[in-house]
């Protein structure tokens, strides 16, 4: 599988659960850009914006690389839609959808072809990373990330530390140090108690189960999002005899985990994404 290069940071979750489902089924089909360009009709140099996230892709080329790679279309063009929304609401601006990109040109029929260099490979992609240990890495905002972990470590051990030198001192000496320590760093038992937890109320309505938390059958659900609609699906896949976890209506990896596996019990596209067709085999 391909190792692509990092998409901008400042790219809406929703457009960027798009571009990482695009290139997922990009690299299911072992296509070049090159090859995907003459399957689908659509340039390579727009592929390379679509799966690089500085444009998004018209509905028409998501079906076209649907039918290139034979997978079923409606999936993506549900992620895209939610992609469009927050496009043209955050960078998209409000002068519509993004103009239609232009197809690809027919190559000319006669006329020598121009050789390639001895560093050029046409069916290697430019949006993948390259593999080479020895390329220096372009400045980034890495040192000044890693700086601003390593500030907030240094004042966490320091609050700790003074913490339980002002326990010792204030004459706790009937409590043993390792009591001190349980007291001041919360335990990952003790954060979780205090995630609220929903109920579970199934009930089946015109032959689809509901949990009394949500009547969604459409909502886009990954790892890390919150909510009730992720309680909601969290009680249905304990319905279906999986086990997401507590029913806390936190997406996290124990939750994606259950949704795979009833994917993959269902015959769907295994990625642990809830779209619609995740959602029709939770409804029943």
């Amino acid at each position: 599988m391909s190792r692509w290069a990092a998409l901008p940071a400042e790219l809406d979750p929703r457009v960027r659960r798009f571009v990482v489902c695009t290139r997922r089924v990009k690299d299911h089909s072992g296509l070049s850009l090159r090859q995907l360009a003459a399957r689908t009709g659509y340039s390579q140099k727009s592929w390379e914006r679509y799966l690089g996230g500085r444009s998004l892709p018209p509905g028409e080329a998501v079906e076209a690389l649907a039918r290139a790679v034979g997978e079923d279309p409606t999936r993506l063009l549900a992620l895209r839609e939610v992609a469009a929304e927050a496009w043209h609401t955050g960078r998209g601006g409000p002068d519509g959808p993004p103009a239609p990109e232009p197809k690809a040109d027919p190559e000319p029929e006669a006329g020598p072809e121009p050789e390639a260099g001895p560093d050029v490979d046409p069916d290697v992609d430019p949006l993948v990373a390259p593999d080479s240990p020895d390329e220096p890495r372009p400045p980034g905002r890495s040192p000044r990330i890693a700086l601003a972990a390593g500030a907030v470590a240094l004042v966490l051990a320091l609050s700790t530390a003074v913490l339980l030198v002002v326990r010792l001192s204030g004459g706790e000496q009937g409590r043993p140090p390792a009591a001190l320590v349980a007291t001041d760093v919360p335990s990952p038992a003790s954060a979780s108690a205090t995630a609220p937890l929903y109920t579970c109320r199934l009930e089946r309505v015109d032959g689809h189960w509901y949990a009394g938390l949500s009547r969604t059958r459409d909502a886009i659900l990954a790892q890390g999002q919150a909510g009730p609609d992720v309680a909601e699906a969290q009680c249905l896949l304990r319905r279906a005899g999986l086990a997401p976890g507590a029913v806390d209506g936190i997406f996290g990896p124990v939750t994606r985990r259950a949704v795979r596996e009833l994917q993959r019990r269902d015959g769907l596209v295994v990625d642990g994404i809830v779209g619609p067709h995740t959602w029709k085999a939770l409804r029943g």
